[in-house]
Parts: C-alpha cells; structure tokens; sequence
C-alpha cells in the first residue's frame, strides 16, 4: 500500500488508469453505457447480447471465471487473461468486468474504483426508468411504499426528466426518513462493508458516543503522530451521516483507513461481513491507543468498541470420570452460531430418505445448541486435574456477562477439509424482535446442571437486562463467491433496507424472508430510550475534516 504523507491523504490512483483517461476521455465509459443492465436490487452488469454467451478470446469454450471487456477494443478476457491481452495490445490495460460492472486494470489485475465512471452507470440505471409524466412522478415518489432509489451528488446530466427524479426523491427523503438514514456508494464490492457500516452507524450507544464527540479527532493522539486512526475516521462517516444530506455518502477513506490495519483484506474483492466487522472493532481498540488488557474479561479497556460490544463466555469442561469441572472465561465481542438441523424435514426419493437442501431453524434453537452439553471426542480428551490424566469430558457454554449490544452471527458458510469444498447454507432461520437472553446466562445453565443447589461463586443477578429488541440484520443473498449483502435497520419500529446506496422502506415480512447473516440486537431500554430521542435528536454540527475525493462524496 501507498505511503501515508499527509493527514487526510487519498489512496494512491492507479497510474494505467490515469493515463487511458489521458489519452481517450470518457468515450470509452459512454460507448458501453448502452449495454448496462441493473439487476431488480440495484447491481450493474453488461448485456452485449441476450442470446450469446460471452466467452474469453484466448480460452476454447465457455470460461467458468470472471470475463472482462476491453475499454478500447472490446475483446473479452477471463481472469487468466486479462494480462496477456494488455501485454499483446499496446494501450489495452483498462477493462470492465462485465458481471459487476466494475473497472479492472489488466497490468495491475486489481480492480480500480473512478467517480466519472460511477457518473456513468449511475445515469444510466436513472434513464432507464419507465418515462412517466410529472404527474405521475410525484405521485409514485409519494407514496410511502415507493421503489427503492439511488441518489449520486455528482451525477450530471442534461436530461430534465432523470433531474427531476433525483431532486423529487431528495425532497421526500428529507421529509419521511429518520436523520441518519443514508446510503452508502459502493465503491467496488464493498456491500460487505457498507452493509456492517450501517449497523454500526444506528447502534444507540455506538452512535451517541460520536455524535457527543468524545473521540476528537483534533487531540486525537494517533492523529497527532501522523497516523491512521479507524475512531477518526468513524467520527467523520458520522458527522456526514448525520448531518441531514441525503445523497448517498463514500466511505472512500474509512475503506483506505481499513486497508491499512488489514493489509491481508486491502483489495476491491468481496470479503466476509462478519469478518469485516471483527476486523473493524479490533482496529478501532487498537488505534485508541488501549494496551490489550492481560484481564481476560477487557474489564481494564475502556475503548468503545469493548464498552458496547464486548462480553463473557463461560466454558464449563467436566470430566465424565470423576466429576471434577474446570471453568475458563472468554471475552467475545459477538456470538457465532451453528444451525439446528435436528429437525430438518426429509424427502422421498427414489424410494431413498434424503434431507432436503433447504430447511427451516429458529434462533432460539441455535442458541439452545450452543449452550447444551457437548461429549468431546476421544481425539479432544483433556487433562482433569483430579485424575491427573486425560479423560473423556463434556463441554458446555454459557453467557457469564452480556454486551450491551449483542452481536449474533449465523454460520452460513461451510468448509469441510475433508471434501475440500466450501458451500452455502440456504436454511431460512426464524428470529424474533424481542429477545430474552436469560435461559443462556451461566446461572441458568449451571442451574438446569446441578439443579436448584446453592453457588456462592455464581451470582443469580446479571450486571445488566437481559432483554433485548433488535435492530439491524445484515443478509447474504447469491452464492458462496458471488453474493451480495444488504443491510435491514429497524427505526422507530419501522423498516429500512439498506442496499449500498438504495434506501428503502419495507415491510416486517421481507425482513423475516431474509437470509440472516448477522443479528444485532440493543439492551431493550436502550432501544426504547432511542426512540424517544430520535425526533430532538440534534443534525452533527462538526466541521468535516475529510478532505473529498473529487467527485465520491
């Protein structure tokens, strides 16, 4: 990655890129504008015949990869292929891979991200809007379950009608949607981002801790020493977020910023989400200048992302031989969960029971799973400290101490070392509103174990409530390597779907519908307390520090 010389310094542009602009403008960004189709939920790609599938010039038969189309010539490469035709064509070192409609630069195989290009897509998805009268535009921009809208500060164009379109949905927006609720561009396969972005900018006590400015930026130590600072950057997307703009916001140096405490995730691939957000937390306890506490339950870091989001498991390991129970305590700034697939219906197939693809779960059930009872296998035997020798135990988890924000990520994603395979689970899960974690406390747990004795050493009283209302669920829709996530936020009981720069207002079913990735749920009080504040709540007065890429923000 590029050297950091100033505070607010862009991310490097790519040299290929600037020269093709150089020397041929825009016209190649307009001559494949005719061929750009968008997906019912927003996502771009290229069309150039409805009836012909694309295929690589260099391979035989039909490439199972990513294909990329040529700005100069219009050629098709796949991945493996992009280099070879910049090296044999003088010139041809910018593409767009035709099924994201993403620039891609051929000598630096790495996709590439320019605002005039977004300036093109963007006005295209907008002319291709059904022709209406102006009439009728307002009527459909008013009603209450409107289509989804996309709204760019820097589109320019010279047709009244797409004009109209966008001045019409900012009006609305600003007179029906909650401050704060804004969307996000995609700045090249980043709904990942965007999508855990969007949870965290409406986490009460995440946001009330910026929106107060308790992190400043100005005597920020690390900003002082000339360094990247995640809580700073997270300052500035608040401030931008809530300061009443409606038009979509770029998060160009928040992704920079993060780039840089993860250099191993730093490209314009898709990455996991929950990945993402344990990446973001740890770099903003580590960029507040918080020395890991050697406390295991972080009771001596007082970093928000530990105040807010960080609890305590509790992993109670007994031997079945003796008895004897050894108890270890974890900090998690979010629960993972396996599905419960025990009641998984079956089909009839040939006269053969198989279980069907796609089944049906209940949180609860999860949470049920996770905290039951497990027999370690004979390979996991562990040393019991009263027969002073490996034996056969059981292991069972239990929530000593709960978040105030409680993060619930869903097990999606499944990789088996044997098969040397990776796919989907496509289970719908069913999740409530409100949630009530006190069957998984440790004192419930080591009750229902021992049954009603006296613990001294465990307390019956958790530290905090133990009921919970939810509001953010992050979904994954797509395949395993080619999905897309969209965010749900629940505003003053109503919701919201966040879809990168998309704002929408829908309905409780289509959240239920979802494919659930991830779960964040509040302290109930804290939710309640949210949603009386909201309507004072003051617009950011805070002067944005960012400087502006030209043209994203």
């Amino acid at each position: 990655m590029a050297t950091r010389n100033s505070v607010f310094a862009n991310p490097k542009p790519c040299e290929h890129l600037a020269d093709y602009k150089l020397r041929h403008g825009l016209s190649g960004y307009k001559s494949i504008q005719k061929w750009l189709k968008a997906s019912p939920y927003g996502k771009t790609s290229i069309k150039m015949c409805e009836t012909k599938m694309p295929t690589c010039r260099f391979c035989s038969g039909f490439h199972q990869g990513r294909l990329f189309l040529c700005l100069i010539c219009s050629s098709m490469s796949c991945s493996d292929h992009t280099l070879l035709h910049a090296q044999s064509e003088n010139g041809h070192d910018i593409a767009v891979d035709i099924e994201r409609s993403e620039l891609y630069c051929c000598l630096c195989s790495d996709q590439v991200y320019d605002p005039d290009f977004d300036k093109v897509v963007v006005s295209k998805n907008i002319m291709d809007m059904p022709s209406k009268t102006h009439d009728s535009v307002v009527d459909d921009l008013m009603r209450r379950s409107s289509k989804r809208r996309r709204l760019n500060p820097v589109v320019d164009l010279d047709l009244k009608r797409s004009k109209l379109l966008v001045s019409m949905m900012d009006r609305r927006a600003k007179s029906c949607y909650p401050l704060g609720l804004r969307g996000l561009n995609n700045l090249g396969s980043t709904c990942f981002m965007n999508s855990v972005l969007q949870a965290l900018l409406h986490a009460p006590p995440f946001r009330n801790y910026f929106l107060s400015e308790r992190h400043d930026p100005e005597t920020c130590k690390k900003r002082s020493s000339d360094q990247l600072c995640l809580a700073c950057d997270f300052g500035v997307i608040f401030s931008a977020v809530y300061s009443g703009d409606r038009t979509p916001y770029s998060p160009a140096q928040f992704l920079y910023s993060w780039w840089q405490h993860s250099a191993n995730l730093a490209s314009y691939e898709q990455q996991d989400a929950h990945e993402f957000f344990i990446s973001v937390l740890d770099g903003i306890h580590e960029r507040e200048g918080k020395e890991r506490s050697s406390n295991k339950d972080n009771g001596g870091c007082q970093c928000i992302a530990h105040r807010v989001f960080s609890g305590m498991l509790r992993s109670d390991v007994t031997c079945t031989t003796c008895g004897f129970t050894s108890t270890t305590y974890d900090p998690c700034v979010d629960i993972s969960l396996n599905m419960d697939t025990t009641n998984f219906s079956t089909v009839n197939v040939a006269n053969k029971s198989v279980r069907e693809d796609t089944g049906r779960s209940t949180l609860l059930a999860c949470l049920d799973l996770f905290t039951r009872p497990e027999r370690l296998g004979s390979d996991q035997k562990l040393y019991c400290q009263n027969c002073q020798e490996k034996r056969d135990s059981l292991k069972q988890m239990s929530i000593k101490r709960l978040p105030l924000v409680l993060s619930l990520h869903i097990k999606r994603f499944e990789h088996s070392s044997l098969r040397r395979s990776s796919r989907k689970i496509d289970w719908y899960l069913q999740f409530p509103f409100s949630l009530d974690m006190t069957p998984y406390l440790s004192p419930s747990i080591v009750r229902n174990r021992f049954g009603n004795r006296v613990f001294g050493f465990e307390s019956d009283k958790p530290d905090i409530s133990s009921e919970f209302e939810i509001f953010a669920v992050v979904t994954h829709s797509g395949m395993l390597d080619s999905g897309h996530y969209v965010t749900y936020l629940r505003l003053q009981n109503q919701w919201y779907k966040c879809d990168d720069a998309w704002i929408t207002e829908v309905d409780e079913r289509i959240v239920r519908a979802a494919q659930c990735y991830m779960i964040f749920y509040v302290q109930k009080m804290l939710y309640c307390k949210a949603n009386e504040d909201w309507s004072c709540m003051p617009i950011s007065t805070r002067r944005d520090p960012f400087v502006p890429i030209a043209g994203c923000c």
